[in-house]
């Protein structure tokens, strides 16, 4: 059974950091590209940074580009997405999802992605 748990969400004034990890357990890990997205109230899940089973290709939402990072451990299983100047527009739920695909490309939309964490809370005050 394929379980992704994040954690590291919080309360955080603007121009702050948060570290958020996800942590995932019954699937090839280090064979599967992932990915954060994040909802806020009201809005449609969107996409935020996804990587490379080996982490050595990234892609970025524009709104994360220069301001978010992701990355991965595979010996732990563990794909981070490390946020600096947090601006209130980044309120929302953020999700971890995997992708087990293997199509070599990494995706963007939410239908791509076959298993999803349960998300965690991130809210930026101004």
């Amino acid at each position: 059974q394929v379980q992704l748990v994040e954690s590291g969400g919080g309360l955080v004034q603007a121009g702050g950091s948060l570290t958020l990890s996800c942590a995932a357990s019954g699937l090839t890990f280090s064979n599967t590209p992932m990915g954060w997205f994040r909802q806020a109230p009201g809005k449609e899940r969107e996409f935020v940074a996804a990587i490379g089973w080996s982490g050595r290709t990234t892609i970025y939402a524009e709104s994360a580009n220069g301001r978010f990072s992701i990355s991965r451990d595979n010996a732990k299983k563990m794909v981070y997405l490390q946020m600096n100047s947090l601006k209130s527009e980044d309120t929302a739920v953020y999700y971890c999802a995997a992708d087990r695909s293997r199509s070599g490309f990494l995706n963007r939309a939410p239908r791509d992605y076959d298993y999803w964490g349960q998300g965690t809370q991130v809210t930026v005050s101004s």
